[in-house]
């Protein structure tokens, strides 16, 4: 008699695959440090489930339900998970004060996919002072990558800098001789994008050239001037670091003047909001990098990780929307921490949680494109090195078929 999965059971499957190895046990001898035993393993993190950033809330939730998941599976090597999300409202302050928390009272055995780049700079010196590990942050900023002054922290973003590099690569590769504009961000995010992408331009011999630079601040309430000087300048490509608000004005005031540079964006102003907003006609043929699927209905929904995603999702979070991609990236950022924690077996101390995030490089996240992973080793604490190039059609992003590495 032959036998047919349903979806259900499909979907159960994909996501005992995922998560099968974590009940896996390594032998040896048994170390612990605070937030590990013999049955338990305590962790912890900092996102806005309230206030303005709220909507990133649902990192926390699809974690709880990923660790439930495990927990009624087994557990980790035979250990049940508490998982511990605070609300920091996207405050450096309330930051510190429930990080404090986590390791002073909770004393949770590691932090991770904790989110914003001022809250977790809030934070950073303190949890490396405290050897506590601090992994897979929702930050992308260059400062996280610095094993030998601070060790314990590790982005789980594509650094902005490698972001930036792969972008200038593509503009060498269709204009040669590019005549470039820059409108950025006055401040660490925007030069943290600025300096590399000018590197490389340099590096290849000068025949593509930044001819003119911008900046403004996110007090400002337009940046019209700025983007009339770049139309005037003689560019014929636009690299817009941008947010926000200031992204959606750019996009659509390059439209209305005419001006019809090779339009760069940096990858966090690609979602749909910000482009809706600067209307997606004006959005059409943009440029960004990309390195993850999406949830929900399109051209991944019979992915494996997205179904197994959605059979988390229906049954744990069942009013969390479907294609709720930030979601995907909590629960591909659970799966990875599930990983390290797998791997480092009975030796659950802080220094084996580090020693095992550093080496996960190879290691393939549900959340990311097929050719995707880690890079990390333990004197290069990039998350990845391997990007993809996507262009906006008017309707969607179109993904490059081959990757593009730094």
């Amino acid at each position: 008699m032959t036998n047919h999965q349903s979806r259900r059971d499909f979907c159960t499957t994909a996501i005992a695959t995922i998560f099968a190895s974590a009940t896996s046990v390594r032998a040896g001898e048994k170390k612990y440090d605070p937030g590990a035993s013999d049955s338990d393993i305590k962790l912890g993190q900092t996102v806005p489930h309230s206030g303005p950033g709220s909507i990133y809330g649902v990192l926390g939730r699809v974690g709880e339900a990923s660790f439930q998941m495990i927990n009624e599976q087994g557990g980790i090597n035979g250990r049940k998970v508490t998982f511990l999300t605070l609300d920091d409202a996207y405050s450096a302050a309330k930051c510190v004060e429930a990080t404090r928390r986590l390791v002073e009272q909770e004393e949770v055995l590691a932090l991770f996919g904790s989110l914003g780049t001022a809250p977790q700079t809030a934070v950073h010196k303190y949890l490396n002072s405290k050897g506590v590990p601090q992994l897979l942050l929702n930050t992308g900023a260059s400062k996280w990558n610095d094993p030998k002054n601070y060790k314990w922290t590790m982005a789980g973003l594509p650094l902005y800098p490698t972001e930036a590099r792969i972008l200038a690569k593509h503009v060498l590769s269709v204009r040669p001789e590019a005549k470039v504009g820059i409108l950025y961000q006055n401040d660490d995010f925007g030069r943290d994008f600025l300096g590399p992408f000018k590197k490389v331009l340099a590096d290849a011999g000068g025949k593509a050239q930044v001819m003119i630079e911008q900046t403004y601040d996110l007090s400002d309430p337009t940046i019209d001037s700025q983007l009339i000087n770049l139309s005037k300048s003689g560019a014929d490509v636009f690299y817009n670091i941008s947010t926000g608000k200031a992204s959606s004005q750019s996009i659509r005031r390059v439209a209305e003047l005419g001006w019809k540079p090779l339009q760069l964006l940096s990858a966090g102003s690609t979602g749909r909001s910000i482009l809706k907003a600067g209307g997606l006609e004006n959005a059409k043929d943009i440029v960004a990098i990309r390195y993850s699927k999406e949830a929900g209905p399109g051209r991944w929904e019979k992915d494996k990780d997205v179904l197994a995603f959605e059979a988390l999702r229906a049954k744990y979070l069942p009013n969390v929307d479907p294609d709720n991609t930030i979601a995907f990236a909590g629960y591909g950022q659970a799966a990875s921490m599930t990983e390290i924690l797998r791997r480092c077996g009975n030796d659950l101390t802080r220094a084996n949680v580090l020693k095992q995030a550093s080496n996960l490089a190879g290691f393939h996240s549900p959340f990311f494109l097929d050719d995707i992973n880690f890079s990390y080793t333990p004197d290069d604490y990039s998350p990845m090195k391997t990007l993809h190039i996507s262009i906006f059609d008017g309707k969607d992003w179109q993904i490059s078929d081959k990757p593009v590495t730094e």
